[in-house]
């Protein structure tokens, strides 16, 4: 009997470590040649002697606009050392970057069979938000610096809801935003509803090459907003339709629902005790009713027009 029990147990625990394997065997199983240089330690190690074999060798970083003299500088610049000191500490190496970035390429290879795996280039300049990664054709720049950890010091004065993103489990999500954004083009339309599944098959792509990722993480919130959001969705979604905001051109709605923002804008008392961008979470979970209820391949959704995914999707939340 004792014997049998420890059998039912060995076996749920093989179906409960199944059930957590959330990466698809087909995709599991390819095989894809991913490089990474580490632009960032070798400027580090650098001096003024070095510089024509650091152009030689990755010509694309050095504008023309910058004469020599101002790479000189840069070696020795005591901002950019302490950038340097940091980023080694956060980064001695990028074994597990790797793994996660080779996992999103698997998957961007089996949707997308004749994308090129690009070669990847990590660099430490001065944070910035708008451009922490950088995907072009056969090459992907990472901007270390912009992965510290949401508290560290280089990050005082940047606020604290685009900050909070600043994190190395962001960095594979951020390529994936990146691709994403490549492979949806911009609605025709300024109408909301238009911006809302703009914004939503973004998203569910990104949830489709993410298989290790929390949804949390792709939509960029904690998980109590996120749970907010659930909670809500009813609630937002007759807001949306109460005050006729689907067909709405006006181009504040952006502002108020889909752009980055400390909260979501209903101009109603509780706003702050929102999270933001809230439109594009509604956006999400109306593609994410079409590809439930419609036998439709993934790469057809992304050119199907709103109009066709908002009736197909019969989205009630």
């Amino acid at each position: 009997m004792k014997k049998l029990l420890a059998g039912i147990v060995i076996l749920l625990l093989v179906l409960s470590c199944d059930d957590d394997k959330k990466i698809p065997p087909e995709i599991e199983c390819m095989v894809i040649d991913m490089r990474v240089e580490r632009f960032d330690e070798l400027f580090a190690k650098s001096d003024s002697s070095d510089l024509q074999a650091l152009k030689n060798q990755f010509p694309y970083l050095f504008s023309s606009r910058y004469p020599d003299e101002y790479w000189y500088q840069k070696f020795t610049d005591t901002i950019q050392i302490e950038i340097n000191t940091e980023v080694a500490k956060a980064f001695p190496d990028f074994d597990q970057q790797k793994a996660s970035l080779e996992t999103l390429f698997k998957h961007i290879k089996f949707y997308f069979p004749t994308t090129t795996v690009p070669k990847i280039v990590t660099i430490a300049t001065e944070p910035d938000y708008r451009g922490k990664v950088v995907l072009a054709d056969s090459l992907l720049l990472i901007g270390l610096t912009s992965y510290l950890g949401t508290d560290h010091h280089f990050y005082t004065g940047i606020p604290r809801f685009q900050a909070r993103s600043f994190r190395e489990e962001q960095i594979d999500v951020d390529v994936a935003a990146a691709f994403a954004k490549e492979k949806v083009s911009t609605p025709r339309n300024k109408e909301f509803l238009s911006q809302l599944i703009y914004e939503g098959k973004q998203l569910y792509l990104m949830k489709e090459l993410l298989s290790l990722q929390p949804e949390s993480e792709i939509l960029g919130y904690t998980e109590d907003e996120l749970t907010f959001a659930r909670e809500n969705e009813q609630n937002i979604w007759e807001f949306f339709i109460k005050n006729e905001l689907l067909y709405d051109t006006d181009s504040k709605l952006l502002s108020r629902f889909i752009d980055p923002a400390p909260f979501s804008k209903f101009y109603l008392e509780f706003d702050n005790e929102t999270p933001g961008r809230l439109g594009r979470y509604i956006g999400y979970e109306i593609v994410s009713s079409y590809m439930q209820k419609n036998d439709v391949p993934l790469k057809t959704m992304l050119f199907q027009d709103a109009a066709t995914i908002f009736a197909a999707a019969k989205y009630k939340p």
